[in-house]
C-alpha cells in the first residue's frame, strides 16, 4: 500500500464526518482537492522541491485523527501556558487545530476567531481571500491539507489599524497517543494596517505528532506585517508548514523563523510581490543537534516593477543533524527595477552534520539588481584562537562566535522584549541547555 492510499481510504470512509465538523467554506473545494490528491498522492524525494524533505518518511507512522473534534481537556492552556517574560501581548492558544477561547480585548474591528466561526459570521470576507493564492496547484501536501483540514484560525486587521501590542499565538500539539492534525489559517491585513505576530510551536513530549499547517496571508496596500515564528517541539514531532503570502503595493513584510528544537520539519514559504514598491525580508536561524532534520524551501516572485526582497537563512548544525535550504527568486519579464538578494550561511560543528544548499535566481527582466550565494563551513578557528588568547574559555568562545553568527537574523525582530527573550533562548540552546519557554510546563 502506498503512503497515500491509507489516507485515500480514510477519506472515502469518513468524508461525511469530516464535512459535518468542518468550516463551511473549506468544504466548497474539498472533494475537488481529494480527487486531485487521489491522482498525485504525496511528493517523493524524486521531486526537486522535496529532494531532502525529512517529513515524508514520517508518513509511515500510523497516526490517529480527531475527526469529531473531541473536547480538549479544560486544563490544556494552563499546562501549556507560554508567555515571553517582559512582553505585553494579546495571548491566544491553539490546541491541535482548535483556537481556544481567549480573554483579551483586541482593537475595534480586529477579528481573531476560529475559521469555522469566520465562515459563519464573516463569510464574504473569508470567501474573498480563502484559496485565492492556492488556485489549482497540485502540490501533494497542499491537497492533503485541503482534503482533511476542518478548522484553523482567521485573523483580520481593518484598514489603517495598528495594534498597540503584538499578538502571541501558541500552537500546542496535545494528545495521549499519536496524532495527525491539519490546520487552515487565513490572515488578512487591510490597507494601511500594521501587525506584529509571534507564533510559537510546541508539543507534548513522548508522543508522535504530524502537524500539517497551511496559512494564507494577504498584506494590503501600504500595510506592514512582522511575522515571527519559533519552533521548539521535540524529537517525536514532524511538522509540515506552508505559508503563502500576497503583497499589495507599498506593503512591507518581515517573516523570521527561529528553529531551536524539532524532530523532522519542512517549511515552505512563498511570497508574491504583486504591487509596486512592495518590500519583503525573509529569513531565519536554525540550530540543530542530535538527529534533527530541517528543510526550508522558499519562493519569492517579483511580478511587478520596483519591488525589493532580501533573504537570509543561517544554520548551525551539531551532532548528526541535517539541514536543507532551497531558495528561488523569480523576476518576471515586466518586473523591471527589481532588487532581490538571497544569502544562505551555514556552520557544521561536526563531521557527521550535513547541509544541502541550493540558492536559485530566475531573471527574465533586464534592468534589475540581484544576487545570491551560499557558504557552508566550520567555526572560524582564527577567531576562536584570538578569543582564547584573551582569556576566554573554549566553550564560551565558541558560544559567543555562534551567537554573533545568529545576530543579524535576531536583530530583524523589532519588538524589543521578543528579541531579547529569543536571543536568550538561542544563547541557552547554544550552551547545550533546553532553551524552553520559562513558564511552559509541558513543552
Amino acid at each position: 500500500m502506498s503512503r497515500a492510499q491509507q489516507y485515500i481510504d480514510l477519506y472515502e470512509q469518513t468524508a461525511d464526518t469530516i464535512k459535518q465538523q468542518a468550516a463551511t467554506l473549506l468544504n466548497a473545494h474539498r472533494d475537488e482537492a481529494f480527487a486531485r490528491f487521489k491522482q498525485v498522492g504525496f511528493p517523493t524525494n524524486k521531486d526537486e522541491a522535496y529532494l531532502y524533505c525529512p517529513v515524508l518518511e514520517a508518513l509511515d507512522t500510523d497516526y490517529g485523527f480527531d475527526l469529531n473534534h473531541l473536547t480538549v481537556p479544560a486544563n490544556a492552556t494552563d499546562l501549556f501556558r507560554c508567555d515571553v517574560p517582559g512582553i505585553r501581548a494579546h495571548n491566544f492558544y491553539i490546541v491541535n487545530d482548535q483556537l481556544q477561547p481567549a480573554h483579551t480585548a483586541l482593537p475595534d474591528g480586529v477579528i481573531f476567531c476560529k475559521l469555522s466561526e469566520a465562515c459563519t459570521h464573516h463569510a464574504d470576507l473569508v470567501a474573498a481571500h480563502l484559496d485565492r493564492q492556492i488556485g489549482t496547484g497540485n502540490d501533494g501536501f497542499t491537497l492533503f491539507n485541503r482534503t482533511f483540514a476542518q478548522d484553523g484560525y482567521f485573523l483580520f486587521v481593518p484598514a489603517n489599524t495598528t495594534l498597540d501590542l503584538p499578538i502571541q499565538l501558541v500552537n500546542m500539539l496535545y494528545a495521549q497517543s499519536s496524532l495527525m492534525t491539519h490546520t487552515r489559517n487565513l490572515i488578512v491585513l487591510d490597507e494601511g494596517a500594521q501587525l506584529h505576530l509571534l507564533v510559537c510551536d510546541h508539543a507534548t513530549t513522548g508522543i508522535d505528532f504530524f502537524a500539517n499547517r497551511l496559512t494564507e496571508i494577504v498584506v494590503g496596500k501600504n500595510a506592514q506585517l512582522h511575522y515571527y515564528t519559533l519552533e521548539s517541539t521535540g524529537a517525536d514531532t514532524s511538522n509540515n508548514d506552508q505559508i503563502i503570502v500576497e503583497q499589495a503595493a507599498g506593503s512591507q513584510t518581515v517573516i523570521n523563523f527561529i528553529g531551536l528544537h524539532n524532530g523532522r520539519s519542512r517549511h515552505h514559504i512563498a511570497i508574491n510581490l504583486n504591487g509596486e514598491h512592495a518590500a519583503t525580508w525573509l529569513g531565519g536561524i536554525v540550530i540543530s543537534g542530535d538527529n534533527q532534520r530541517t528543510d526550508i524551501d522558499t519562493d519569492i516572485h517579483h511580478n511587478v516593477p520596483h519591488c525589493h526582497s532580501q533573504e537570509l537563512f543561517k544554520y548551525i548544525l551539531d551532532g548528526a543533524s541535517e539541514g536543507a535550504f532551497a531558495g528561488r527568486i523569480v523576476v518576471a519579464k515586466q518586473a523591471q527595477h527589481t532588487e532581490a538578494y538571497q544569502t544562505n550561511r551555514n556552520i557544521c560543528l561536526t563531521k557527521q552534520a550535513r547541509m544541502h544548499a541550493k540558492p536559485q535566481l530566475e531573471i527574465y527582466a533586464d534592468d534589475v539588481k540581484c544576487g545570491h550565494g551560499a557558504t557552508t563551513g566550520q567555526i572560524d578557528e582564527n577567531a576562536l584562537f584570538y578569543m582564547r588568547t584573551r582569556g576566554i574559555g573554549e566553550a564560551e568562545a565558541r558560544m559567543l562566535l555562534l551567537l554573533a553568527f545568529a545576530a543579524d537574523v535576531l536583530d530583524k525582530i523589532t519588538v524589543e522584549a521578543v528579541r531579547d527573550r529569543l536571543r536568550l533562548m538561542v544563547e541557552q540552546r547554544l550552551r547545550g541547555g533546553e532553551s524552553k519557554c520559562k513558564s511552559c510546563k509541558i513543552c
